[in-house]
């Protein structure tokens, strides 16, 4: 499961997401692959990693709609919170790789008081979410056959556990009620 979860990872580090140049730069020529050049102000659309090394060197920024924050995260909570038994959500797209990534700044960030309260607030929200989303799944993947319009709702991280739970379960209840053979 984890070289799964590790896969899909990889993909969104492979991904395109949209950044803002923050000055003019030349174009930059790495093995096999091209980018720029970029005009200050002007979104282009690179690939997550070459964005990430570009935004460290202060070249770029992330659009603030593509990253998760706070308050989006209070919103995935909030909606889990009201969501009928039974029922789940729809997870923004990519939201596990994001939540990984804004912990890990957060973390990083947190040398001052104020910023470890952030980071510690932020680290609750998102176990809070987890653990609605996980008790959720458990009990998805215990009843018997899911319709599609369910499953679709799960992210890519969640499906991987679900199937393997839903196998887990049926072996598990096969033998239970075969008896001994």
């Amino acid at each position: 499961m984890a070289a799964k979860i590790c896969a899909l990872d990889f993909c969104y580090e492979n991904s395109l997401v949209r950044i803002v140049a923050n000055r003019n730069c030349p174009e930059i020529k790495l093995a096999g692959l091209t980018v720029g050049p970029f005009d200050e102000g002007n979104e282009y659309e690179i690939y997550f990693w070459v964005a990430t090394e570009l935004a460290n060197a202060g070249m770029v920024h992330f659009r603030e709609d593509d990253l998760l924050d706070s308050t989006k995260l209070f919103k995935v909570q909030w909606r889990e919170g009201v969501q009928i038994p039974g029922q789940i959500s729809e997870l923004p797209d990519d939201f596990y790789p994001k939540l990984r990534r804004y912990l890990t700044i957060l973390k990083q960030d947190a040398t001052q008081p104020e910023k470890i309260n952030e980071y510690q607030k932020t680290q609750h929200l998102a176990k809070d979410v987890v653990n609605s989303r996980l008790k959720k799944i458990v009990a998805l993947s215990a009843a018997p056959g899911q319709s599609e319009q369910v499953v679709k709702k799960l992210s890519n991280e969640e499906k991987i556990l679900y199937e393997r739970l839903v196998k887990i379960i049926s072996e598990w209840k096969a033998k239970i009620l075969e008896g001994e053979k």
